[in-house]
Parts: C-alpha cells; structure tokens; sequence
C-alpha cells in the first residue's frame, strides 16, 4: 500500500504542476469550456501514460543509444511549446469562440511526446521505483499515473471554465491570453537554455 502511495503522490505532483499542458489547458478550458477542453485533456493522457510505457519497457536501451535522438526531440519540443504560446498570444480575445486556439485530442497527444517536462517526469518516475525490472510495477505505475494524470489535468480545465466568468470582457481575456502565450513561450526558452546549459557541461 506504502508503494502505491507514493506513486499516486508522485502522479499526483507531477501532474498538478504548472507545465505547457496544464498551462495550455487552462486556456483552453477559458475561452471555450470544459467540454471543448475535454479531447486534448484525453489526448494528453493518453499520451503521456503510453510515453510513460514505453519507456518504462526500454529505459536503459533508449538513454544509450538514442541520447541525440531524445536531444532533438527536445529541441522540437521548445519549438512546439513556443509556437503554442504564439497562438494564444495572438488570439481573439472572445469567449467561446470557434475558429481561435482550441487544441484536440491529437495536439494534447503529440504536446506530451514533444514536452520535455513529460519526458522528465517518466524518466524520474522509471528511476525512483526502479520499474524498468518489473512489468508488473510498470502497469501499476502507469495505471495510476493515467488516472491521477487525467484529473490533475481536468481539474485545471474547470478551473479556466470558471475563471471565464471573471475574465468575460474582452480586454481582460486578452490579457489573461498574452499572459498565458507568454509563460509558455518563457517555458521553451527557458528549457532551450537549461538544455544548452547541459550539453555544455
């Protein structure tokens, strides 16, 4: 029970945080409600619970021989991330609005194997519990994560959801927008710096 504690723990902080995802779905869940976030919610569930996995059954193998490979990824990660951020920038500032930034299933799934946080958090939570010996762990993990993931990221879809009652005038959404894009554009910069920072060391 002691373990299954601490990996719900674990889950849970990991997924709570502050982050792209959450950060993205915060906006989503602003400008066009919980239901209309509730697809990328899913897809970066998914999508981080099958990274979790798949690393999970080939840890060791992949941080050998693909360093470069997972470098790059993180590049085009920052860039993603960045581009994100761009958008919401420079959306329209209305609410429930069709045609503005609302990412789907698909860009919640794809955020998550471009986000280096997510690539972080699996390679921590692998590490911690030692879970890359044990498929019967492993399961385990990832079945709580998935849970745990899906109402850590949910949650701060209701909360934009509400918050758009504060921020129904304009002006006051586009700001709460400019300062959304901008911490994510800050997120990828600073990412990009803390991976240069590691190469050069």
């Amino acid at each position: 029970m002691s373990v299954i504690f601490a990996m719900g723990l674990f889950a849970l902080s990991m997924s709570i945080s502050p982050g792209p995802v959450n950060l993205i779905t915060l906006s989503v869940g602003t400008n066009h409600g919980t239901k209309k976030a509730m697809p990328f919610v899913s897809g970066a569930t998914i999508g981080f619970t099958l990274l979790l996995y798949l690393l999970g059954l080939s840890y060791f193998q992949l941080l050998a021989q693909y360093s470069t490979l997972l470098n790059i990824l993180g590049v085009f990660g920052n860039a993603f991330i960045f581009y994100m951020g761009y958008q919401l920038m420079v959306s329209r500032s209305l609410l429930k609005i069709e045609d503005g930034l609302q990412p789907r299933f698909a860009q919640g799934f794809l955020l998550q194997w471009l986000n280096p946080k997510a690539w972080g958090a699996c390679i921590a939570g692998i590490s911690a519990f030692n879970l890359s010996h044990s498929h019967q762990q492993l399961l385990l993990f990832v079945s709580i994560y998935f849970v745990v993931c899906y109402l850590s990221i949910a949650a701060w879809a209701v909360f934009g959801d509400k918050l758009s009652r504060f921020l129904y005038n304009p002006q006051r959404l586009k700001l709460f927008n400019v300062l959304m894009g901008g911490c994510l554009i800050f997120i990828a910069i600073y990412l990009v710096a803390q991976q240069l920072f590691s190469a050069a060391t």
